[in-house]
């Protein structure tokens, strides 16, 4: 029971049932190792199907929060941040790897450091923390983590020079479309430009937010050279 109450210390949730937590951390080798492996209530797998649609609606909440942008804008950056990489990246934050119960054939193929398992597991915990503690505690659990699934802000725009500078020597341009609303809340539009091709539009309440959220829709779009005319 010590690594399930370090492991409480280190996410800053305690469980009030710590079997839910135990079931959380279970992969489905174990389970079949162990000859449970048929019994859905045996491993993780539920578990992460709830933590993935609880994840899903925590982001969606936090990224509306952020900035006025279109829904197909919203479920890009949603995407960009909630994924097999982000959340395995999140995992090893906590030291996941260190608290997953394995079976033995996942173990010697260092199953706890693969991202689709670390990934699951995280999503899994999450659900687990949802059914044992309701939406409030999910959420500021997630949150407190949010930090480190999100992509600093820098990187969309300097992710996306450097695809461009790599490929072509071509430095992205941003122009400021509009700006709308009073002076304290203004909504600004940009546009992101590889010569005078538009890549994408971004919004956000300020021209650095605009402009990081077009970054990554052009990211996400995965224009390349032979889609512009250069």
């Amino acid at each position: 029971m010590q690594p399930l109450i370090t492991f409480q210390n280190k996410i800053g949730y305690t469980f009030l049932n710590q079997e839910l937590l135990r079931l959380a951390l279970t992969h489905k080798s174990y389970a079949f190792e162990t000859g449970c492996g048929h019994d859905v209530g045996s491993h993780n797998e539920r578990l992460e199907f709830l933590g993935d649609a609880v994840l899903d609606l925590i982001i969606s909440h936090k990224i509306m929060e952020d900035g006025l942008a279109s829904e197909g804008d919203l479920s890009k950056k949603r995407a960009a941040l909630v994924n097999e990489k982000t959340l395995s990246q999140a995992a090893r934050e906590i030291n996941l790897n260190e608290y997953i119960i394995l079976g033995k054939g996942e173990t010697q193929t260092k199953g706890m450091d693969k991202d689709s398992i670390l990934s699951s597991t995280f999503e899994a915990v999450i659900g687990a923390i949802y059914l044992d503690g309701g939406y409030k505690a999910a959420n500021e659990v997630v949150l407190k983590y949010f930090d480190i699934m999100q992509p600093q802000e820098s990187d969309y725009k300097t992710r996306l020079q450097e695809k461009w500078q790599a490929k072509l020597k071509i430095t992205p341009q941003y122009v400021l479309d509009k700006a709308e609303g009073p002076d304290h809340q203004k909504t600004f539009f940009v546009s992101v430009y590889i010569n005078e091709n538009k890549l994408a539009e971004g919004v956000g309440k300020s021209r650095k937010e605009a402009e990081q959220n077009a970054a990554l829709i052009a990211l996400m779009e995965n224009k390349n050279e032979t889609e512009v005319q250069l």
